[in-house]
């Protein structure tokens, strides 16, 4: 029987001429495997009829959309997860749901091996590489791009020489990676990191510094999730696109830093997310509503550490599997609602509504009414500064 490889397809430059490749390099039959979470873009029946052109014996698309939201965006928006708080892992969130269809057609189709077009300098190489070996350790990963020096100028020169239907041969001057919750932007004129991006950067989100109205909008949550925008029932992934727009019209999730990349090096990138940055900037103030001090002080903890897992590729680790216990718990009382007005590029909450709220007006309150016993402040101090006051005795001596 020959020898098959399963292959992460974009339709891009790279993984069409990977396709020819593995073939002629390995004598293997070439799957194609498009994943698609809502990455817009080409139509994904045009990307699978491109795959099987480039010499693909099948091609698959998989519609990931909701899975990739309910899954792997959901658990993100409850873990308020930021990587250096503030990239909320847009590429990162990807991969796994990718790698699990990836795993899913080897099995179905008997192949021994899946191929990636990562190259060496990215995070992507580790996601998918460990991800694979996590679900299937059984299965070899292969990524040509990486381990031949597939350059652009080589690649597009591979394909004209084999009348490939590649989709471009324009050298575009960014790296761009984007899903439903949202868009990854880097290299060209980027990696000089004195250069401010310029707005064709952009493609999620307009100009905050354009004037136009406030949009007020009220996202409901029940246990973490968002259920509803203004009122209406929406999906996961209905409450993602519906927030991209709004947010995204009022510049809302321009994020432009220099990370810390798993492979050592520092990186500028240019995030634009609006959907995510409003949920999750949503979520966290519910949170402050409903969920108890020394539980939301640890959950601040074990937010860092669950996006530096995710980041680092371990989504299917044993430590991810047990802080995802810790993230839903937490967030068994996060219901409740969060009016938030998006403008000039900011999402601000200016209301919140719960009846799982820990906040008692009666307590908190200045005026008349309040039930709160000052009398006992007194001696509490005394007790809660207690050992330092005895550590200063000493010290002091």
């Amino acid at each position: 029987m020959t020898e098959r490889v399963v292959l992460a397809y974009s339709g891009g430059l790279d993984t069409s001429v990977c396709i020819q490749w593995i073939a002629e390099e390995t004598g293997a039959e070439v799957i194609a495997v498009a994943v698609d979470v809502g990455q817009d873009g080409e139509d994904l029946d045009i990307i699978r009829k491109r795959a099987l052109a480039c010499g693909a014996v099948e091609a698959e698309v998989a519609d990931a959309r909701d899975e990739f939201a309910n899954e792997y965006c959901l658990p993100a928006i409850q873990a308020n997860a930021l990587y250096m708080d503030r990239y909320p892992l847009v590429s990162s969130l990807s991969r796994p749901v990718i790698v699990k269809h990836l795993v899913a057609a080897a099995e179905k189709h008997g192949a021994g091996t899946v191929a990636h077009g990562c190259t060496g300098k990215g995070n992507d190489q580790v996601r998918f590489e460990v991800g694979i070996s996590s679900l299937a350790p059984e299965l070899t990963c292969i990524a040509p791009v990486r381990d031949y020096a597939m350059t652009r100028d080589k690649a597009i020169a591979f394909a004209e020489a084999r009348n490939l239907p590649i989709a471009t041969t324009r050298k575009s001057p960014y790296s761009i990676d984007q899903n439903v919750f949202g868009r990854a932007v880097e290299t060209g004129f980027l990696e000089d990191i004195w250069n401010a991006p310029i707005e064709d950067v952009y493609e999620y989100t307009q100009d905050p510094a354009t004037p136009r109205e406030a949009d007020e909008v009220l996202i409901t949550f029940e246990r973490g999730a968002p259920v509803a925008i203004d009122g209406r029932p929406v999906s996961v992934l209905q409450a993602i696109e519906q927030l991209n727009r709004r947010a995204g019209a009022q510049g809302v999730g321009r994020i432009d830093m220099v990370e810390d990349r798993l492979v050592g090096i520092k990186s500028r990138e240019v995030y634009e997310a609006p959907g995510a940055i409003a949920l999750i900037t949503a979520h966290q103030e519910l949170e402050n509503v409903t969920v108890e001090r020394e539980l939301a002080r640890y959950k601040r903890t074990v937010e860092q550490r669950w996006a530096e897992l995710v980041y680092d590729g371990l989504w299917f680790s044993p430590l991810k599997r047990a802080l995802d216990g810790f993230v839903a718990e937490a967030n068994e009382h996060v219901s409740g609602d969060i009016r938030m007005t998006l403008h000039g590029g900011r999402a601000v909450v200016t209301g919140r509504r719960s009846e799982q709220s820990l906040y008692d007006f009666d307590l908190a309150t200045y005026d008349t009414g309040d039930t709160f016993d000052q009398s006992q402040a007194k001696g509490f101090i005394e007790l809660f500064g207690l050992s330092t006051k005895i550590a200063a005795r000493r010290d002091n001596a």
